[in-house]
C-alpha cells in the first residue's frame, strides 16, 4: 500500500471576508490534489487574482446624517469611473487598464491587462437622491449620501416599564 504523508496547509492571515472563501478553496483545492493531481480543475484566473481585485471592497457606514459608502480602487484612473443612483440603487462601475512595455536590444516586451468591475447597492429611503456626490482620492472612492430632513430628527428615549 502506497504511504502518504499528509502535511498542515501553511498559517494565512485573513484580513478580509472575501479572503476566508479564497482560503478555503484553496484548502479544498490542496485536499483533492494530494486524491487526483489533475482534479478538480482550476479555477479560471480571473477568480484567483492575487494583490489585485475582480470586484471591489466596499465599506458602508451610516450616521445620523448620512450614508458613506467607501470602494477601495487602487490602479484606477479616475476617468475610468462611473458612479450612478437610480430608483435607491447606488452602482459604482469602472475599467482597470494596465500597459507595461519595455525595449531593450535583446528583448521587446509589451503586457496589457483590462478588466471592468460593477457594485451595486440599496441605499436607504431616508437619504435625499439629490444630495449624493463623490469624491475619489488616492484609489479611494468616497461616496456620501445626505439623509432627507425628516430622517434626521431628535433621538427620543422610550422608557422600559416592568411587566
Amino acid at each position: 500500500m502506497a504511504k502518504t504523508e499528509i502535511t498542515k496547509s501553511p498559517e494565512r492571515s485573513v484580513t478580509s471576508p472575501r479572503e476566508i472563501f479564497t482560503a478555503m478553496r484553496d484548502e479544498m483545492d490542496r485536499m483533492f490534489e494530494r486524491f487526483e493531481p489533475s482534479w478538480p480543475p482550476r479555477w479560471p484566473a480571473l477568480f484567483r487574482r492575487k494583490g489585485d481585485f475582480a470586484v471591489p471592497d466596499l465599506d458602508v457606514r451610516e450616521n445620523i446624517n448620512s450614508v458613506v459608502v467607501e470602494a477601495e480602487l487602487p490602479g484606477v484612473d479616475e476617468k475610468d469611473i462611473s458612479v450612478t443612483l437610480a430608483n435607491g440603487v447606488l452602482t459604482i462601475k469602472g475599467e482597470k487598464k494596465h500597459e507595461k512595455e519595455e525595449k531593450s536590444e535583446s528583448y521587446y516586451l509589451a503586457e496589457r491587462s483590462f478588466g471592468s468591475f460593477e457594485r451595486a447597492i440599496r441605499l436607504p429611503d431616508t437619504v435625499d437622491d439629490a444630495k449624493v456626490e463623490a469624491k475619489f482620492d488616492q484609489g479611494v472612492l468616497k461616496v456620501t449620501a445626505a439623509k432627507k430632513p425628516e430622517a434626521v430628527k431628535a433621538e427620543r428615549k422610550i422608557e422600559v416599564k416592568k411587566a
